[in-house]
């Protein structure tokens, strides 16, 4: 048989000036079962190279098939097609986003706008964006009014006659003091608020704003300094690493031009002896959790460790420690264990090692074994918790900071693990957590730990207890994490509230917002955003006598009640259901938990103005009161919520001497979170970013500047590991600008709720991608886009990651929503899509509304806008004007040739008949009534009107019937000769082709060979000629023939 195909059959290349030396190859092609007709036709035209300029080559009959699979696909083709394919099918938007993903290194733009004099670090935000999502306020603008540092605040103080000039000066520098507190912890905020919006030029240092303690007084704007009073030593130490960390925050994490050398060469390069500065360590801590700090190799972290310079070592560590976590990193791990003791082998060598800097090796132990359960690590760790002061005068300051360190750290490395981490039952870590928690008998040391502590502390003397003060937070957090969404009752009832006033006395009322954020971290399917849920974790007895002053107020009867102890316990205990309320719902926006936590923000707001809140304390109050504005701020992440804006100013607002450093602190962070990276970012749930905002949100926060007695200052950062793009932002393919579209958001079924629908107006925040099952883009305005998130996940994380641009193609005759907000305009061209058009004389500005297209508006101007005399003219034009109106208005311009060249064959039929032209018809015709309505069956999902309308190919037909009946009239003797077998005229040869093979007769012999002769009816002819399968009106054409041969 092939023997047969080579020798009689050759193959005829596509017309055109191409080449096709490929044809003849198979393709390899697999199509899936999901794939449709249309779409596998569009893949080879695709793998063969085809393109729309091909097909204008190819005879019309032929590629109306291939159009009309263009068709049908554009409107919603799959979403893992490549580029070529969705530029044959006319979705730019589409070919324009599979080219944006080939992209590794895309950044999102920078904004030169720099209208400000001095660099305050906010001059990088994407404008175009922040004007879409908030454009009826300055809501934008009055953040970066409030984070920005490197101006003078201004000092407005009134002297009083009483007053001298030296006193009046020094209540000017105590006023300035109190606002330098405020002003020394923006930068957390604006790291923020600024996190990943620029990119720097490699050619040139990062420019790192300045730090500006100094004030004006008005009204001569006289400088106001701290030189007359007595300020703490290195009060802006830590301010300056915060300042560096907001610095290099803002570089973006996939900027591929950041490598070692630009890195060195940021160092400081002031003072001959090269020395490190605090703004730089936290450049270095930024860059690795940006991941950045990977390209910086061995020989200059050694370089910078070597230094000894204490902020440089924490920030280094830490950021490699986060760039490396999970990873169980054998490098990094040598690096921090120099710098842990723990890790260190006995026989080792003493290293003078700061204390901060321990603490933050500690840290990255965790970090680097994060959620591996390494047996040695998690044995360390879980020692260091309860480690003994000493030997001699080490381990004696700020041992609080340690052993928290060593909790948390604990919790990442057996992080959601629970009691099935393997290898580690025989460490009993709950139980010994448990013991840290609750107190008892010290257990002995391990024989390293006894060796290493021989010789006694000369400082503390701590006794057989443990220490609960020192070993509890650390321990409860240790807990929380190793269990996480594990919904272990039985270590969740080891941290509930004490019920009683006895139970109550074993536990420091501050420990308690740890207890209860750990047991909702263990049972936080049990979570609910609802203020029921949260007052269900108080016990009885603290809620009924809160803020109570005598045993006459308290409803319990109980006569030996200690009300400042049950006054802090409930303020602590909802602290701590609200953080859970925050992290279950972080970056949600939940409307529920929204309400829920508005209401006890606002409640400890009111609290702490009125004369009860001397019962549990203003500074409990107060840290309460951050913990609740912080938790809502997790819940409306990268939002810009006014509501909680307005809250936090006002919060921002107050000075004085009962607000310390750390509630301004707590202050910034919040409306940092809330314009997360300048409103693209959001917060993740997942188990390692929970782990991460609970050490950067742990609720005890710094009294002054240098304080990390608690905890360390620079874990505050910690934060970025749980931010993640989640934005959405269309971009106009057509203008590269972006703009509004609606999308169509649909979540996964769960317990909780069924599958939901939510249509959203984008740019906004999308949910976490493992709750979503799909995401569209909805019209009239644009083409639809759909987005399978359960099957093609990494094409939509990938389209977050690449700044979250979604090109979308805007579809004719409607408007942008900045344009026509309501749709009233673009209801106006819609008059001319609903198959109401008519036949009229079409004007070229009408047709600009729907496409831009030079050859389409030329066509307009010089075929279907002239006024002609002649009826004949008039009605070219009128079907000009009609078939324009269909193919734009419907956004098929392709096939308006089609039509052209259909209604030209037709009109030449009389005096120059082509029955090559006539058999394109022809495959227009049968392919409309044979095969569109089985593809019709077949495809649920095709275009809603057919590409060439069915009035037109019935008007067609006609056109042609009526010509072929009239020729047959007058040269009815020439059918009767053809079926006859007689020779026929080169003359009439044209128009007898055309007859027959419109109306599908057969040759004369297959026609001779039938059985018709007597035959007189219509039914009898049609009888006898069943086995050509002629159709009825065919066979009465031919009657007078048969009836004049017989």
């Amino acid at each position: 048989m092939q023997e047969l195909e080579d020798k009689f059959i050759k193959r005829i290349p596509a017309s055109g000036p191409r080449s096709y030396d490929d044809v003849e190859r198979k393709s390899e092609l697999i199509f899936s079962d999901e794939c449709t007709a249309a779409e596998r036709v569009i893949l080879c035209m695709t793998d063969m190279g085809l393109t729309l300029e091909d097909l204008e080559c190819i005879p019309f009959g032929v590629s109306l098939a291939l159009h009309d699979a263009i068709y049908q696909c554009r409107a919603n083709p799959p979403a893992d097609w490549p580029e070529s394919a969705y530029m044959l099918i006319g979705r730019q938007d589409l070919s324009a986003q599979a080219r944006l993903l080939e992209k590794k290194d895309h950044i999102p733009p920078t904004e030169e706008d720099n209208t400000d004099d001095d660099d305050d670090g906010m001059e990088c935000l994407d404008q175009e964006l922040l004007k879409l999502r908030f454009p009826d306020d300055l809501r934008v603008q009055e953040v970066r009014r409030l984070l920005q540092s490197s101006k003078p605040v201004r000092i407005a103080l009134v002297q009083r006659p009483e007053v001298s000039d030296h006193d009046y000066i020094e209540e000017q520098e105590m006023r300035l003091l109190s606002i330098c507190h405020r002003t020394m912890s923006l930068p957390v905020g604006r790291g923020m608020f600024t996190l990943c919006t620029s990119r720097p030029v490699v050619t040139e240092t990062l420019p790192i704003p300045k730090l500006n303690l100094t004030g004006r007084a008005p009204p001569r704007n006289n400088t106001v300094d701290l030189k007359h009073i007595d300020v703490p030593a290195n009060m802006n130490s830590w301010p300056s690493f915060h300042n560096g960390v907001a610095a290099g925050l803002r570089i973006a994490a996939g900027d591929s031009q950041i490598d070692a050398t630009w890195i060195v060469y940021n160092k400081p390069k002031a003072g001959s002896g090269n020395e490190m500065t605090n703004e730089h360590a936290g450049f270095l801590m930024a860059l690795g959790l940006n991941g950045h700090l990977a390209k910086l190799d061995t020989l200059n972290t050694h370089e910078y460790l070597i230094k000894a310079h204490e902020f440089t070592s924490v920030g280094l560590l830490l950021g490699l420690a986060a760039v490396k976590r999970g990873t169980m990193d054998v490098g990094v791990t040598k690096t921090l264990s120099i710098h842990a003791e723990a890790l260190l082998p006995v026989s080792s060598s003493d290293l003078d090692v700061p204390h901060i800097v321990q603490v933050a090796a500690i840290i990255g132990i965790g970090l680097v074994y994060q959620g591996t359960a390494h047996r040695h690590i998690a044995e360390v760790l879980l020692a260091e918790i309860g480690r003994p002061p000493g030997p001699e005068m080490e381990n004696c300051t700020d041992r609080e900071s340690y052993s928290l360190a060593a909790g948390i750290a604990l919790g990442f490395v057996t992080l959601a693990h629970g009691s099935d981490a393997i290898g580690l039952s025989d460490l009993n870590i709950p139980d010994q957590l448990y013991h840290y928690m609750v107190g008892g008998h010290r257990r002995p040391l391990t024989a390293a730990q006894r060796e290493k502590f021989k010789s006694p502390s000369y400082q503390i003397k701590e006794g057989d207890q443990v220490n609960t003060d020192l070993t509890s937070p650390g321990a409860t957090l240790a807990l929380g994490l190793m269990f996480l969404k594990t919904g272990n009752k039985a270590v969740a009832q080891w941290l509930t509230a004490p019920d009683t006033q006895f139970l109550l006395d074993f536990v420091r009322p501050d420990f308690l917002i740890l207890r209860i954020l750990s047991h909702g971290l263990i049972l936080w399917d049990e979570i609910r955003p609802t203020k029921e849920w949260i007052e269900s974790n108080i016990p009885l007895i603290v809620k009924d006598n809160a803020f109570k002053q005598s045993s006459n107020d308290s409803s319990s009867g109980e006569v030996d009640i200690d009300f400042q102890t049950m006054s802090q316990a409930y303020c602590n205990i909802v602290a701590g259901a609200c953080m859970c309320v925050g992290l279950r719902f972080a970056g949600s926006a939940n409307q529920s938990a929204f309400d829920c936590l508005l209401y006890f923000a606002k409640e400890f707001t009111t609290l702490t103005t009125k004369t009860t809140a001397e019962i549990a304390g203003k500074n409990t109050l107060e840290s309460c009161l951050n913990a609740v504005v912080l938790s809502l701020a997790m819940v409306m992440a990268g939002t810009g919520n006014l509501e909680v804006l307005r809250l936090t100013r006002f919060l921002h607002t107050r000075i004085g001497n009962d607000l310390n450093y750390g509630s301004h602190m707590a202050t910034h962070m919040a409306i940092g979170l809330l314009f997360l990276g300048g409103g693209r970012y959001t917060l993740s749930t997942s188990n390692t970013a929970i782990a991460a905002l609970v050490c950067a949100l742990f609720p005890r926060f710094p009294i002054h500047s240098n304080d990390n007695r608690y905890h360390l200052q620079a874990l505050r950062h910690l934060y970025v590991l749980a931010a993640e793009p989640r934005l959405i932002l269309p971009r106009d393919v057509d203008t590269n600008k972006p703009c509004y579209a609606r999308l169509e958001v649909i979540f996964k079924e769960t317990t909780w709720y069924k599958e939901l629908k939510v249509n959203m107006m984008a740019p906004c925040i999308i949910p976490e991608l493992n709750l979503l099952k799909q995401i569209n883009v909805l019209g009239p305005r644009y083409w639809n886009i759909k987005l399978d998130v359960e099957k093609y996940r990494d094409t939509v994380k990938a389209i977050l990651e690449n700044s979250g641009t979604l090109y979308v193609k805007q579809r004719a005759g409607h408007l942008s929503y900045v344009e026509d907000p309501k749709g009233f305009r673009s209801l106006l061209a819609q008059t001319f899509t609903h198959d109401q058009a008519g036949h009229q004389v079409v004007q070229p500005d009408v047709i600009r509304s729907f496409t831009s297209d030079p050859s389409v508006l030329a066509f307009a101007e010089y075929c279907c806008s002239q006024k002609l005399a002649s009826q004949e003219e008039r009605e070219i034009v009128s079907l000009f004007s009609s078939v324009l109106y269909e193919c734009i208005t419907k956004e098929k311009p392709e096939i308006l040739e089609t039509h052209i060249a259909v209604d030209q064959a037709v009109r030449t039929m009389v005096t120059e008949p082509t029955p090559h032209l006539l058999w394109q018809i022809k495959l227009i015709l049968v392919y409309y009534e044979v095969a569109y309505p089985r593809l019709h069956q077949t495809l649920p999902t095709i275009t809603k009107w057919p590409l060439i309308n069915s009035e037109f190919l019935t008007a067609i037909k006609s056109r042609i019937d009526k010509c072929l009946d009239r020729w047959l009239q007058d040269n009815l003797k020439l059918i009767i000769a053809y079926l006859q077998g007689r020779n026929i005229r080169s003359d009439y040869s044209q128009q007898l082709a055309c007859f027959l093979l419109f109306h599908d007769i057969p040759p004369a012999e297959l026609l001779s060979q039938s059985k018709i002769t007597g035959c007189q009816s219509v039914p009898e002819v049609v009888k006898a000629l069943l086995h050509l399968q002629l159709p009825v009106s065919t066979v009465m054409r031919l009657m007078p023939a048969f009836q004049n041969k017989a």
